[in-house]
């Protein structure tokens, strides 16, 4: 993976992960499931099926279409039962052996999972299974969940994998495939989304609405926080093993995560964003002539802050869709071009304005230096940048890329000096408050937090045993190489 400055100054989900259960085109609906997902990773992708007797496993580096559009490819996952994920690795190399869905024969039988999060105790977990004599196959924290099912001494495989689940923390929904059903569950909080669908009776799960669409599947409702979801031919049953728990999903899948057009918690991810432009609009107008989007994240919140004050709403900004890695050696002449690779200005929207340039989020600032400059040589008066969210300060250990702190533009300078640094004649982000009025609320519960907000306020729901037990632990460390 190229790490140039460029690459680095943006935030990754994770993964997304896809099931579908009893369907005699499972593994081309698990395939085109994961295309919809790809935007919540673009490294590789993996599906495993079950034909009734034996599973099928094919994994590749790359994107989705790369890959599983090939018909000899699809036609090795025979079964009516399949799953599949997307990944995006924070740390170290990206290795096949780490590609999801992993797999391993229990005395049990066959037992597939993937899994959308991070957990916060892989580590130590991972220390004591090899203390205990556990070979692991991977440094992915999900063959923790395989490991943990496998040592365990219940009777019955549910019961395994919910004494497994009460040993992990941090934030996790998975989807995980037996030779007689399919598993989903959310973590106690909710932290990462999981919803389920139905297909012609076929059940589907599905990090987002979004996979639902693309193969024409209904909306059955969500995977509820803490809910075990088991699918077997018999029926849907839902298990909910752990103390009930105030949800609190991730306030990074409504402003940029999820895709516009799927639904989360209940609420339109388009409308969510395009509601934050319009509270920041709100909370820091500016006089200027034109409203001008990061794309593409930052085209519903640029809308809606246009809206409300009364400026017009132009696409000043081109982004070209079809950049993938720097394709050249990345010299330092070669970094300096990273962004206009991936944006370039068209002039005749900004000769002469003063422009508001909005984003949805600033994380190292470096992308935004070239922007603010690329707009200004396109001959604009003046660039005021608004962010559709609050500053972010600490770091995420939940399935997000995000640098140390020390890294964070917001957690080493102040607004003044972020102004200075990016180069723009104001600067100004969505308070804490403004997104949670933007999300519904009067205000944020001081007590529990209607959301997981951490990178902003440093309020972390989950212990983070990892993190705290090491001087420094970077994010998803457990995928870094060793040795």
């Amino acid at each position: 993976m190229d790490q140039n400055e460029f690459d680095a100054d943006t935030l990754r989900e994770e993964c997304g992960v896809f099931g579908v259960f009893g369907h005699s085109d499972a593994a081309e609906l698990t395939a085109l499931g994961l295309h919809a997902l790809q935007h919540r990773g673009q490294e590789a992708a993996g599906i495993v099926s079950f034909n009734g007797e034996s599973f099928g496993s094919e994994k590749r580096l790359g994107l989705v279409g790369d890959h599983f559009s090939k018909a000899n490819v699809i036609q090795r996952l025979k079964g009516t039962s399949a799953m599949g994920h997307v990944r995006y690795s924070t740390t170290g190399d990206t290795l096949l052996r780490n590609v999801q869905p992993l797999f391993a024969d229990l005395n049990a039988g066959g037992f597939a999972v993937c899994h959308n999060g991070n957990l916060t105790n892989a580590l130590t977990l991972r220390a004591d299974l090899i203390r205990g004599g556990a070979i692991c196959q991977s440094t992915s924290d999900t063959e923790i969940i395989l490991h943990l099912v496998a040592r365990s001494q219940k009777r019955r495989f549910i019961e395994r994998f919910i004494e497994a689940l009460g040993q992990i923390e941090g934030a996790f929904s998975l989807v995980a495939m037996t030779n007689k059903k399919m598993i989903g569950a959310r973590d106690p909080l909710g932290i990462r989304p999981l919803v389920l669908g139905d297909l012609d009776g076929a059940p589907i799960l599905a990090s987002e609405t979004c996979a639902l669409d693309i193969i024409g599947a209904k909306f059955v409702r969500e995977v509820e926080n803490g809910e075990i979801v088991v699918i077997t031919e018999d029926g849907i049953e839902s298990l909910k093993p752990f103390p009930p728990q105030r949800e609190r999903p991730c306030i990074f899948e409504y402003i940029y995560f999820a895709r516009p057009d799927s639904i989360v918690g209940g609420r339109s991810i388009y409308s969510c964003r395009r509601t934050m432009g319009g509270v920041l609009a709100d909370e820091s107008l500016v006089e200027a002539d034109v409203v001008v989007p990061v794309p593409d994240s930052g085209v519903p919140a640029a809308i809606g802050f246009a809206e409300r004050a009364g400026i017009p709403f132009e696409l000043g900004i081109i982004r070209n869709h079809y950049v993938g890695r720097t394709f050249i050696e990345p010299t330092q002449k070669i970094r300096q071009l990273g962004v206009k690779l991936k944006h370039n200005i068209s002039s005749g929207v900004i000769r002469g304005k003063r422009v508001v340039l909005i984003d949805d989020s600033i994380v190292r600032g470096t992308t935004s230096v070239k922007i603010v400059e690329m707009i200004r040589d396109a001959g604009a008066l003046e660039v005021h940048m608004r962010i559709a969210s609050p500053p972010i300060t600490h770091s995420d250990f939940y399935g997000i890329d995000t640098p140390n702190p020390d890294k964070l533009l917001a957690a080493t300078h102040t607004l003044e000096e972020m102004r200075e640094f990016i180069g723009c004649d104001s600067l100004a982000f969505l308070s804490i408050d403004g997104i949670y009025k933007a999300m519904g609320y009067e205000n944020r519960d001081p007590i529990i937090p209607q959301f997981t907000d951490h990178c902003f306020t440093g309020d972390y729901p989950t212990p983070l045993t990892d993190i705290d037990g090491a001087q420094d632990v970077t994010q998803l460390s457990l995928l870094a190489e060793t040795g």
